[in-house]
């Protein structure tokens, strides 16, 4: 629950946050962070299971493609979604992923990725949106921690994440990941401590009138 007044009035002023972020940014350190600080779940990897629940797809699939897609996957979606009979898996699971953010919303909540950001813009709910990211060298720093990320070439390895997350962003949005425009606040975790960003987007949201 939350401890300092300021937690409390930022957690009733604005109850949903959404966090994007560049691979290896601290999206999912934040938001764990904010969710102790106001008292209130997040949910990055739950996802997964949510979503095949909603979907029918399998875990592994959804891992897959949650969040990921390449250049010529959205082409070639793009030109099959012209047939009526088809339909990509790519878009079945963000219909699933866009019904769980909305129906997330209607309680207090943090949501990492799944362009929750313009899900709830595009439907009306009021959202506080950030945006993380940081240097090549910062994120190769936290990659290098990842259990996932043994035995690869991590600085091609993050170049592709981004890749695949842009593009998934752009086709299910129509805008660029990463435009300020879209968001209320842009922080560089690799120069700012995450408990300072929470402090930083607490004070904001505390202040909201």
């Amino acid at each position: 629950m939350p401890e300092k007044e300021n937690d409390m009035i930022a957690v009733e002023k604005c109850p949903v946050i959404t966090i994007s972020r560049e691979y290896g940014a601290l999206g999912r350190t934040l938001a764990a962070v904010l969710s102790e600080r106001l008292g209130i779940p997040y949910y990055d990897k739950d996802f997964v299971t949510k979503t095949a629940e909603e979907s029918g797809f399998a875990v592994e699939d959804i891992e897959r493609e949650g969040e990921n897609l390449s250049v010529p996957g959205r082409v070639l979606d793009s030109i099959l979604n012209s047939a009526v009979s088809y339909s990509s898996s790519h878009d079945s699971i963000f219909r699933a992923q866009k019904k769980i953010v909305l129906d997330l919303a209607k309680s207090p909540c943090i949501i990492v990725g799944r362009c929750a950001d313009h899900i709830l813009r595009e439907n009306g709910v009021k959202a506080f949106c950030i945006y993380l990211y940081a240097s090549v060298q910062n994120r190769l720093q936290r990659a290098q921690t990842l259990a996932e990320n043994d035995d690869m070439n991590l600085e091609k390895y993050i170049e592709k994440r981004d890749k695949l997350r842009r593009t998934y962003y752009k086709k299910y949005t129509g805008s660029d990941m990463g435009n300020a425009s879209n968001y209320n606040i842009c922080l560089d975790t690799g120069r700012i401590p995450v408990t300072v960003c929470a402090d930083i987007i607490i004070d904001i949201l505390s202040r909201e009138s």
